[in-house]
């Protein structure tokens, strides 16, 4: 039996760019040869799409980029077309694929845009579809579905950037009267991986972060800090997700930001599972589960929680395409599920055949 056509899509012009060559590497070395071709496909940070020629090795350092025998190649929303269009001086071809898979982290990738192009074109895609790649990325309106659902998170309260600029002691006064007390945690409303995300202690480091937090985003989050638990699970499924058993996050760093989670390599410990009661492990799935069909998500998701010392259990975040490094924790929590690496990028792969077959 001929073997299926994976186009996998990696870099991207976001502030995760590098991340994405790590999770890309981990997913191409992982997909089963025996049932699937490689299709690899690279986006610069400047945008631009090409056939990658080159090794694993080099995707993960970066030199892809400045491999000559690279072609420009994109995905054509035509779908009479059905895969990748690439483009050699004045020759034009044509690479038919049966599935892509957006190992793509943030903007531009995680949020909705990839998967409308697929959408158009006419392929199945692994992870989630439009809507909710969407709404998870917006962590704003996010967190009001969660309040809709009854599901208990931080308390919070958002500003647009152009009112800041405007009239920066009423922000400041809105922030401080909604929470109360510092410490604040200060988001911008679209960004993965906490890119951007900083605490503040005081009124002048409040300032601070929201100039940071405005130049990832013209929307700004802003949340009472938790003191808790870092605490993760991983769903993986369409219409009856399956959640595996949480694990816990002890940070590097004051709390998990992206040097904790990428940079610092194995200095944040990770307990699987975590180290809560059987109950509130239960609870934990039980929630991730329900965050997950609130928003729609369908193939793989991981979503974030908060344990306190009481015993409750806060929302954070629902991240529609997780890290895929050495020290992720999506792929670790599935493996102790029972999903090794390679088990795991097939199952992705046919959770997106199914879907498509459904919902085409």
């Amino acid at each position: 039996m001929a073997r299926k056509r994976i186009a996998v899509l990696f870099g991207g012009a976001s502030s995760e760019h590098e991340v994405s060559r790590l999770s890309a590497a981990y997913v191409i070395e992982n997909i089963p040869a025996d049932k699937y071709e490689v299709i690899k496909i690279g986006i610069t940070k400047t945008g631009r799409w090409l056939l990658c020629k080159s090794s694993v090795e080099d995707i993960k350092s970066g030199k892809w980029e400045n491999d000559r025998a690279n072609l420009t190649a994109f995905i054509s929303p035509d779908k009479s077309v059905g895969g990748i269009v690439v483009l050699d001086g004045l020759f034009t071809d044509i690479i038919p694929v049966d599935l892509v898979f957006p190992v793509l982290h943030g903007k531009y990738g995680e949020d909705g845009t990839v998967q409308g192009l697929l959408r158009l074109a006419g392929l199945p895609f692994v992870g989630c579809d439009v809507l909710a790649s969407s709404v998870c990325m917006d962590k704003i309106i996010s967190n009001m579905i969660f309040d809709h659902e009854n599901i208990d998170q931080a308390a919070f309260t958002w500003i647009y950037a152009y009112e800041y600029r405007t009239d920066s002691a009423a922000c400041l006064d809105k922030v401080e009267k909604t929470l109360t007390t510092y410490p604040i945690f200060v988001k911008p409303a679209n960004a993965g991986s906490s890119v951007g995300v900083t605490k503040a202690n005081s009124r002048n480091e409040l300032i601070r972060s929201i100039e940071i937090a405005m130049r990832e985003d013209d929307r700004i989050l802003f949340e009472e800090a938790i003191v808790g638990r870092e605490v993760e699970c991983a769903v993986i499924g369409n219409d009856c997700p399956t959640a595996a058993v949480p694990g816990e996050i002890a940070p590097s760093n004051e709390f998990y930001d992206y040097e904790a989670k990428y940079k610092s390599g194995d200095a944040s410990l990770l307990f699987i599972p975590a180290r809560i009661s059987p109950q509130l492990l239960e609870r934990v799935q039980q929630l991730a589960k329900k965050a997950y069909k609130a928003l729609g998500c369908s193939g793989l998701s991981r979503v974030d929680f908060f344990v306190t010392k009481d015993g409750r259990v806060l929302l954070n975040e629902v991240n529609t395409l997780p890290g895929f490094t050495s020290i992720s924790m999506y792929p670790k929590l599935m493996a102790a599920h029972g999903l090794p690496a390679s088990m795991l990028i097939e199952s992705l792969i046919n959770y997106a055949f199914e879907r498509f077959e459904n919902n085409v």
